[in-house]
């Protein structure tokens, strides 16, 4: 009997908004676009390569997740980096999903412990930063934006209040992880009236002083966002 360790791996598959988010990058570079250039309208983009609108931003989302590009709203999809390789991109885009779950497992641990000892170490200056960023993620939001700043505003808040530079510095580490993960949530449809939601709780725990609340508020709102396309999308699209 033959060991299944003799047989190579098995191949995967590239899904539909790899694809697509590789045309991108093709289509990128064969106009001599550079960073700063702007993409065509989605709707536009999704016409020329005959795909939906909701693959686009699948494969756009990726796309800017890695780097490639940033969407500003009310100014379009930005070209942040030219000239990366076509084979690079799915290897890329596997790599983000492949480290999302230890991601999400990292910011669940210490942020549940930020909020807990924001409740208790909070003062009147850092509950106003909190009420500043809940404001400005839901001003993006009502004006039809992801609200992604507002958020690392609120979380950034949230950390200072706990008033601990070694949770502050590995929060700090592990930032830009945590942005492609907020890109990633904050695209899905709804999210960001959500994840607001999950803030505000937070942050009227933190203003109560209850640390067991402030923690439990801050592990259900981080396994909520935590519930992205790229971890729920395991099979190749049709």
């Amino acid at each position: 009997m033959t060991d299944r360790a003799d047989f190579p791996p098995r191949l995967l598959r590239t899904r539909l908004y790899e694809q697509v988010a590789e045309q991108i990058t093709a289509w990128i570079e064969a106009n001599g676009l550079r960073p700063g250039d702007k993409l065509l309208p989605e709707r536009e983009l999704a016409a020329r390569l005959g795909v939906s609108r909701a693959t686009l931003s699948q494969a756009l989302v990726a796309l800017e997740v890695i780097g490639v590009v940033t969407v500003r709203h009310g100014d379009g999809t930005i070209v942040t980096e030219a000239g990366r390789g076509q084979g690079r991109i799915v290897d890329a885009i596997r790599a983000h999903a492949h480290r999302l779950p230890e991601i999400i497992e990292t910011r669940d641990a210490l942020e549940t412990k930020i909020a807990m000892l924001a409740a208790t170490r909070r003062t009147d200056d850092d509950l106003a930063r909190i009420d500043d960023a809940l404001a400005a993620m839901e001003a993006d939001i009502d004006g039809g934006g992801r609200g992604v700043e507002g958020d690392e505003r609120f979380h950034g808040a949230v950390t200072a209040a706990a008033h601990s530079l070694l949770l502050a510095r590995l929060m700090g580490e592990i930032g830009d992880l945590i942005r492609e993960s907020r890109i990633e949530s904050l695209s899905q449809p709804g999210r960001p009236r959500d994840s607001l939601a999950g803030h505000r709780a937070i942050a009227e725990a933190i203003r109560a002083g209850d640390p067991a609340a402030a923690a439990a508020a801050m592990h259900a709102h981080v396994e909520m966002v935590s519930d992205v396309a790229l971890l729920r999308d395991t099979a190749p699209d049709a």
